[in-house]
């Protein structure tokens, strides 16, 4: 092994070019910092990317979740059901809101929520009794929206994507037709994040997208403050001052800074995505012969915000890999066996698939500006340890 890294190789990483610096210093010196004219340009250029007739763009992916379960009447008693291989906020959203979540166990294949054990649970319980359903598109592989649906029209269910690991991934329904992720063919509302290790980084950032107009008009009352300064929306007008509060909302606003560094990071969502894939083609080549090595199952639409593998000593790699300057990271420690969840009542035990994928999963260095040295140095890492 010649190569020798200079630098640690975290799983993800932003990437930061000259034009994004230049959209944030044209923003500086604009007339807007908060919530001006470019929050409007990249919602308008986001919808459009991901195929969706509408797009709220909004502090973070949490926000985010937080405000589709307000817009969705979420209420002390109601119950949704997730997958507990997440990241807390796709369960915390619903308590935020009083409501109850129940988790469905993974398919382990592809770590994504098991539809199948999903209708197990409906099935155990009277149509009324689960109101919601939130499936994660997890590392970028897409859920099967269209069999979501089908499940959800049966039992009653409304259904908030969380695509925040796909932006640009899709799916194939059953007419053949290929289905991006958050486009609103069917799930009733999509949110995604920009977090810096996504897929387009904004520091902070989120992003709400549906087809339908009246939880649209009322993700943006609920955005800011539920204040609305729309005259055609307001009870009366004693000015051009006046505004009005019309519900509980809150300050969960984007500001035209980082949305300037959206619009520009959006511009190369495509580029970014083609790179991630041609990493993870490479990543699948070198481990197919190490059966020892085991890959998340893929697909054409597979949005790759992460490279997972499973293992049989996941600790003993991980250190291994730190020692050697590369910065794996593990997705996720199931949500049900969080100390705080187990409080509610869940118990390790409860999702086999969930906690199985768990003891052997490692995220390893995947992001387009990742090397092809680098990402070599990585994979003669693993295989050096993985025999």
């Amino acid at each position: 092994m010649t190569f020798q890294p200079t630098h640690p190789i975290p799983y993800g990483r932003q990437n930061i070019t000259d034009h994004d610096i230049q959209a944030i210093t044209e923003t500086l010196r604009s007339d807007f910092l908060t919530q001006g004219p470019k929050v409007a340009e990249f919602e308008e250029k986001f919808a459009a990317y991901i195929g969706a007739r509408y797009a709220v763009a909004v502090s973070n992916g949490t926000a985010a979740l937080h405000l589709c379960t307000l817009a969705l009447g979420v209420q002390p008693g109601q119950r949704v059901i997730t997958t507990p291989i997440t990241f807390a906020a796709s369960a915390n959203c619903v308590l935020y809101c009083g409501g109850e979540v129940h988790f469905a166990d993974i398919d382990p294949t592809t770590a994504l929520i098991d539809l199948r054990q999903v209708r197990a649970l409906l099935e155990a319980h009277p149509k009324g009794y689960f109101h919601g359903l939130i499936p994660v598109d997890f590392a970028g592989l897409p859920v099967d929206l269209a069999a979501a649906r089908q499940l959800a029209d049966e039992f009653g269910l409304w259904i908030i994507e969380d695509a925040c690991h796909a932006p640009g991934g899709f799916f194939t329904d059953p007419t053949g037709q290929d289905q991006r992720c958050g486009n609103g063919q069917f799930a009733d509302l999509a949110i995604f994040s920009f977090h810096p290790v996504k897929h387009i980084a904004t520091g902070e950032g989120g992003m709400i997208t549906t087809n339908n107009p009246e939880l649209y008009e009322k993700l943006l009352l609920l955005r800011t403050h539920g204040i609305t300064k729309s005259p055609a929306l307001m009870h009366k007008n004693d000015g051009g001052w006046y505004m009005e509060m019309q519900l509980l909302g809150y300050n969960y606003r984007m500001p035209d800074i980082l949305t300037a560094l959206g619009i520009s990071q959006l511009q190369r969502a495509d580029a970014g995505l083609a790179r991630r894939r041609e990493l993870a083609a490479r990543y699948d080549a070198a481990f197919a012969a190490r059966p020892a090595i085991r890959a998340l199952a893929t697909a054409p639409g597979h949005a790759y915000h992460l490279y997972v593998i499973q293992v049989p000593d996941r600790k003993g790699l991980y250190d291994f890999l730190r020692e050697r300057q590369v910065l794996a990271q593990v997705h996720y420690i199931p949500v049900h066996t969080m100390p705080y969840y187990q409080e509610l009542g869940w118990h390790a035990g409860d999702f086999p698939h969930a906690e199985q994928y768990y003891a052997h999963c490692l995220s390893i260095p995947l992001f387009p500006t990742l090397t092809d040295e680098e990402q070599q140095y990585v994979i003669d890492c693993i295989l050096e340890f993985v025999v």
